[in-house]
């Protein structure tokens, strides 16, 4: 009679690892999945894109009419969607499957993930969006951005972080901060949507988002395996 062996798991095998402006990202395979850890912090995995797609989705069912509305001085009269962190590219290949969106943006401050896009692992994850000419790649710190450039998005889509309570670099702050969020609200156009993505609910970031002049502040919830839901945190510029 047989008996069967078990075989130990072996661990995570590191991939890629670089060290950056803002400290250490690695690459990692657990199994059949890929892994991103930032300063010994696990971001995301290829695991389960739910939220990640959710983010995007969400943000265009909440679109106002306004948004919706082909603009006369648009080349393209679909609705346009910035991607705050390129991640392991769920929201990325999810918004270029989609034909109803625009001008996909999307802004990344470590070379190293988009390289991983580019010609590593995370290829099978994004897919062709790389070469999709709606897409746009900025390799740039997410906050430093949304402060300083002129372009305004019908969404805003953002993932940086584990939560508005739980960022990966102090600096991230910033962007839940009053600053922050009204930077955001300066590049929304009216009826454009902001996006947020956590792994917890923040009943206080919803409270800032109001006072930072958002309407229609809500929710929506994925569950998860354990633990509390994930969460994206959607808001509506009015005016």
């Amino acid at each position: 009679m047989s008996v069967p062996v078990s075989v130990p798991d072996s661990g995570p095998v590191t991939l890629d690892r670089r060290e950056g402006p803002h400290g250490e990202v690695v690459l990692r395979r657990r199994g059949e999945e890929l892994e991103i850890i930032a300063n010994g912090c696990f971001l995301m995995d290829t695991s389960d894109g739910r939220s990640e797609r959710l983010l995007v989705d969400a943000a265009f069912a909440a679109l106002s009419p306004e948004a919706l509305a082909p603009a006369a001085t648009s080349a393209d009269p679909r609705p346009s969607v910035l991607i705050g962190g390129l991640g392991v590219g769920f929201s990325l290949a999810h918004a270029a499957a989609d034909p109803r969106w625009g001008a996909i943006a999307v802004v990344e401050r470590e070379q190293a993930v988009i390289d991983w896009h580019r010609d590593g692992p995370l290829t099978r994850i994004s897919g062709g969006a790389f070469t999709d000419p709606r897409v746009v790649i900025h390799h740039t710190d997410l906050v430093k951005y949304v402060q300083t450039t002129t372009e305004r998005y019908d969404a805003l889509c953002l993932d940086i972080d584990n939560g508005p309570e739980w960022t990966v670099t102090e600096d991230n702050e910033n962007l839940y901060s009053p600053a922050g969020l009204a930077a955001c609200h300066g590049r929304l156009k009216p009826g454009g949507v902001l996006a947020v993505w956590s792994a917890n609910p923040s009943p206080r970031f919803g409270e800032a988002l109001r006072n930072a002049g958002f309407t229609g502040v809500r929710d929506e919830e994925i569950q998860v395996a354990r633990g509390v839901p994930d969460v994206v945190h959607l808001a509506v510029r009015t005016a």
